[in-house]
């Protein structure tokens, strides 16, 4: 089935629906119908004292891709949202460019499942993996 949206229409969705993302020069590096793979430059926004990437950056990234992953095969529908997130940190990463990489696990009426492993670009292992389900509202 081909994808609903594409990386440009997700941009301009983003832009119309979120500005607030905009800053953050998100990558949509690859985008299938199972799949997804960002980019994240990373700056002094991403870190916590110490150095290394927040947390709530990982957290962020995991939620924003899964809904891009979401839409990419339902259409612009802003009020899918998030009803889980969880998220395993397994190792520190430095600050530099981050990658995830997400899948659809599941792809229902009302529910969408996935998965994201997340990368340092300064490692081959991966630093966090994060399992999210996300609503979708009915059609109208």
């Amino acid at each position: 089935m081909p994808l609903a949206m594409q990386a440009a229409d997700l941009y301009s969705f983003l832009e119309r629906e979120f500005p607030q993302v905009g800053h953050m020069k998100l990558e949509i590096a690859e985008l299938d119908e199972q799949s997804i793979r960002l980019r994240l430059p990373v700056s002094e926004q991403h870190l916590r004292p110490g150095g290394t990437i927040s947390g709530p950056t990982l957290m962020w990234l995991a939620d924003l891709g899964m809904y891009l992953l979401v839409l990419s095969q339902i259409g612009p529908v802003a009020l899918a949202v998030t009803t889980s997130l969880n998220i395993n940190f397994l190792r520190r990463p430095e600050p530099v460019d981050l990658i995830a990489e997400g899948r659809l696990l599941k792809l229902g009426q009302r529910l969408a499942v996935g998965e994201f492993m997340f990368f340092s670009a300064a490692l081959d292992e991966p630093i966090a993996q994060a399992t999210l389900t996300y609503s979708i509202p009915p059609r109208q």
